[in-house]
């Protein structure tokens, strides 16, 4: 392996590892704080809670134009200005936050929201400048503050949950209260440590670059909004179709998936800063085929696992009264990994600045998405919502997969793809209806997933851990 091959894998490797410190710690966070949340909350609120934050992910792409996206791109390119890219970014959230403001009145008659807006004001503001400031650090590659960072939200998540939920008992109001208090103190630390104060400047604002970020990034803000109708829209249609307590158990069965979803996020963190800065060569086909085999091995035996023994977990996950949302994990598990595999490909679109693909792909994720939540839930209930979801996602990966080879050709092992997917497939439906024998019979087919990726698995290792090692000749 030339040297700045094997380089390309070390910082590949390196940042994972660093991201792993700042995500991992928060993100599992969310899945072990479910128990405290699913023990203190009715499933009726945990519905709620789960309906007004959805509703909050929505608006933050709105008020912030998308332009994290644009942060990360035009802040990793050199010759950029760095104080352009910053002070774009807060003029675009604070532009979006006002005409949020406007729309106060509209969202007050929102059943749901009210008595919540001031909240949900709040969690998408201080989302949308934490978002910001999290980004333009690791545009800097100050990745070492990104990482201490997480861990720091981390406690203040964990304290504030603490304090508002358990010690206050403020309910809803308090799970809010406590992600926006994080999200807070997360932004200003990142803001002084980082001297962020020097990247703001108005006087003399780069319009020009300003607009070729919102050029960029404004096409990602119906993609956004079509990704959140793919991964949540299946809540307001068990809301409506049935009651919030199914949601609550809808939203306690997403929280295993979340499993996967956390590797895999850590994993893309380190993957973008990859795909930017050494997905350009002209070996790129061979680097991103080579990461995208070790992707689908690990999310598809890492799947597999999780469907096998998704009942025993959610034991201990969730309360009592939210244990039947186990049901709803496997076809979730298999909706999370295609989830995963899509924002892979959607580096491909970053790389090449053409994120207009990106908002088409997945109108088309979307508009499926609503058609079988319509026609599923009212005969198949809660799995009907899952299975749309799963299906979505399917259907926007092959698109993307198709799309994608104008760009760049990546090897996708279409053969290995299929039976990955018969195989969990059937394993998940083997666990939800449990015929005689079913643990053995999945047993069975966890272990076909892992004997059809394992030399996938060994070469990743090899590439990324084994060839380190190698003296010097």
């Amino acid at each position: 392996m030339a040297l700045g091959e094997k380089n390309k894998y070390t910082r590949l490797l390196s940042n994972t590892a660093l991201f792993g410190i700042s995500t991992f710690s928060s993100k599992i966070l969310s899945f072990l704080l479910t128990r405290l949340y699913t023990s203190v909350l009715a499933v009726a609120s945990y519905g709620i809670v789960d309906i007004v934050t959805a509703c909050a992910n929505l608006l933050i792409p709105l008020v912030s134009l998308g332009i994290s996206n644009a942060v990360i791109r035009f802040g990793l390119e050199k010759g950029v200005s760095k104080q352009g890219v910053f002070t774009g970014g807060l003029t675009a959230i604070f532009s979006g936050f006002s005409l949020l403001l406007l729309l106060w009145p509209a969202l007050g008659q929102v059943t749901v929201l009210q008595g919540q807006l001031p909240f949900l004001y709040l969690y998408v503001l201080m989302s949308c400048l934490r978002t910001l400031c999290c980004q333009f650090v690791r545009a800097k590659m100050l990745l070492r503050l990104y990482a201490i960072d997480g861990i720091l939200s981390t406690a203040y998540t964990v304290g504030f949950n603490v304090l508002f939920l358990v010690v206050l008992k403020m309910g809803t109001t308090g799970y809010l209260l406590s992600i926006i208090a994080a999200d807070t103190l997360s932004a200003v630390g990142l803001f002084l440590v980082a001297r962020l104060h020097q990247y703001v400047r108005f006087k003399g604002f780069d319009k020009v670059l300003y607009k070729a970020m919102l050029k960029y990034s404004l096409p990602l803000v119906p993609a956004a909004m079509f990704w959140w109708v793919t991964n949540a829209s299946d809540r307001f249609f068990i809301s409506y179709m049935m009651n919030t307590e199914y949601n609550g158990l809808y939203a306690a069965a997403n929280k295993l998936p979340s499993v996967v979803a956390i590797f895999t996020t850590i994993f893309t963190e380190a993957w973008q800063l990859s795909a930017i800065t050494d997905g350009q060569g002209k070996d790129r086909e061979k680097f991103f085929s080579q990461i995208f085999a070790a992707l689908m091995g690990v999310s598809f035996v890492a799947g597999a696992g999780l469907i096998l023994t998704c009942k025993l977990f959610m034991r201990f996950l969730v309360a009592p009264a939210f244990f039947e949302a186990w049901r709803y994990v496997p076809l979730l598990i298999i909706s999370t990994i295609f989830s995963c595999l899509v924002t892979f490909l959607n580096s491909v679109y970053m790389v090449e600045k053409r994120s207009g693909l990106s908002l088409v792909t997945m109108m088309v994720g979307a508009g499926s998405n609503l058609i079988l939540n319509a026609a599923l839930i009212p005969f198949f209930g809660v799995n009907g919502a899952a299975f749309a979801t799963m299906v979505s996602y399917m259907l926007v990966f092959v698109v993307r997969a198709l799309n994608t080879r104008r760009f760049i050709h990546i090897n996708f092992s279409v053969p290995k793809i299929v039976l990955n997917s018969l195989l969990l497939l059937a394993q998940a439906f083997v666990m939800i209806y449990q015929p005689s024998g079913w643990v053995a019979w999945c047993s069975l087919l966890m272990l076909g997933v892992f004997a059809l990726n394992f030399v996938s698995l060994l070469r990743g290792a090899k590439q990324l851990l084994g060839r380190r090692g190698r003296p010097k000749a």
